[in-house]
């Protein structure tokens, strides 16, 4: 049994487990309490000490003593794991957004949008139906936002005349368009 955590990750290096069993004693509380604060979620934390260890016993041997200390190499490593759990989580949450956010088609739009050219060009046909007169109003109040009053006085119009053309209008619209009514 080796005395000094670096004494026991050199000898780790070498592949003595009971002297990484002994190392993972000596650091496993500094390891585990880098990577909660960092992470702040006990599972996830668990699953990164799990891989800094594992990584641990892999890249044993790159461990120099003449650099640093083995306690200080592996928490290191331990919190730029934690860290790039972190980026990781983040990245993928931007993502989860930006998907998201991304208006998805209807599942057939082209047929959709064939079947809204045919309706306007069907409603352009029909408008041209209409006297000039119908037209205008229902061009004021339908494609222009205005009012009947506002309709009236643009035209110099009684308010009747201007609701009756756009009654009238609105009915031989409805007829030329083959619109039921209930």
């Amino acid at each position: 049994m080796t005395t000094t955590t670096e004494d026991a990750l050199v000898a780790a290096a070498g592949g003595d487990q009971g002297a990484f069993a002994s190392f993972y004693d000596a650091t496993s509380a500094a390891v585990h309490g880098t990577v909660l604060r960092v992470l702040r979620d006990r599972a996830q934390s668990e699953e990164v000490v799990q891989e800094v260890y594992l990584e641990a016993w892999r890249t044993a041997a790159r461990f120099d003593p003449a650099r640093g200390s083995a306690r200080g190499w592996i928490v290191t490593m331990a919190h730029r794991r934690a860290v790039d759990r972190v980026r990781a989580a983040e990245a993928s949450s931007r993502r989860d957004e930006v998907v998201g956010y991304r208006e998805v088609p209807p599942y057939d739009s082209v047929s959709e949008e064939v079947q809204v050219l045919v309706e306007r060009e069907e409603v352009r046909r029909a408008l041209g139906s209409l006297t000039p007169l119908q037209r205008e109003a229902i061009d004021l109040a339908y494609y222009g936002g205005r009012t009947h009053r506002q309709i009236a006085d643009d035209l110099d119009l009684p308010l009747g005349t201007v609701k009756t053309r756009l009654r009238d209008g609105l009915i031989r619209l409805r007829d030329t368009l083959g619109v039921v009514t209930r």
